[in-house]
Formats: structure tokens, C-alpha cells, sequence
């Protein structure tokens, strides 16, 4: 359904050091960076088919999260959701809602983990357990 998920930096080195971190616990390597001319920096992240970009915005204005968006990374285990939380709060991240932990909803049960990256993105480390 999905071509990529792209976020905005107010500072793409940071940001850079966060999800090469962050991405790092889930096997993604290190971003193709795309650069033209005196244009925004992207870093683009790929994994298993999917890809995650990080952009400085593209109208020079300030980067913002969305207010009720959150961006869901499929984790091995639960111990993966563990590092992934735990690389992103190292890395300059905060812990959000509630600690790492299963969650029961209407497709299952998860158990997951909720982080806000440096410039406020809400992130989710999500493990499908039934």
C-alpha cells in the first residue's frame, strides 16, 4: 500500500545519528544521501522493500510532526522493541505514553513501544503477538 514515509529535520546530521542508530536495531544500513545543488538534504533508509526518508523541508521553512501521526516499525520480538526504544532514548529521543509493554486492541495483541524522535516525530516499535 505504502511507497515510503518521509519526516522532516530541522537538523539532518542529528537526525542522521538518530535513525542510522534507531534503523540500525532493525538491520537497516546506512541512508542513500541525496543532495542537488543548494537544495534540501534527504536521507533515504531502506529495508526489506520498504523505505524511510528523512528530509530538510523542501520550502526552507521549519520541520514539524503531525499532530495524531505516528510512524509503526515492524519488530522481530519483543526484545527488539526493547532496543529500539532504548537506542532511540540514547540517541535523543523520549519516551512516550506508557513504558514498553503489551498492548491489547482491536487487531490483536502488540507489544510496543513509543518514542518522539529529536524533531517530535511519534514512532512506534510494534511486535505482533496473536
Amino acid at each position: 500500500m505504502f511507497s515510503h514515509v518521509m519526516v522532516g529535520s530541522n537538523e539532518i546530521e542529528r537526525s542522521k545519528r538518530f535513525y542510522d542508530a534507531v534503523l540500525g536495531t532493525l538491520g537497516a544500513g546506512a541512508p542513500l544521501r541525496n543532495k542537488e545543488g543548494a537544495g534540501p538534504t534527504r536521507l533515504f533508509y531502506q529495508h526489506d522493500g520498504n523505505i524511510f526518508s528523512v528530509t530538510e523541508p523542501l520550502d526552507g521553512k521549519a520541520a514539524t510532526f503531525a499532530n495524531g501521526g505516528t510512524i509503526a516499525f515492524n519488530c522481530a520480538s519483543p526484545e527488539q522493541v526493547n532496543l529500539f526504544h532504548d537506542t532511540a532514548i540514547v540517541f535523543g529521543g523520549e519516551s512516550i505514553e506508557n513504558p514498553p509493554g503489551l498492548r491489547d486492541g482491536v487487531l490483536g495483541t502488540f507489544f510496543v513501544a513509543y518514542v518522539r524522535d529529536p524533531d517530535g516525530n511519534k514512532l512506534c516499535a510494534v511486535h505482533r503477538v496473536e
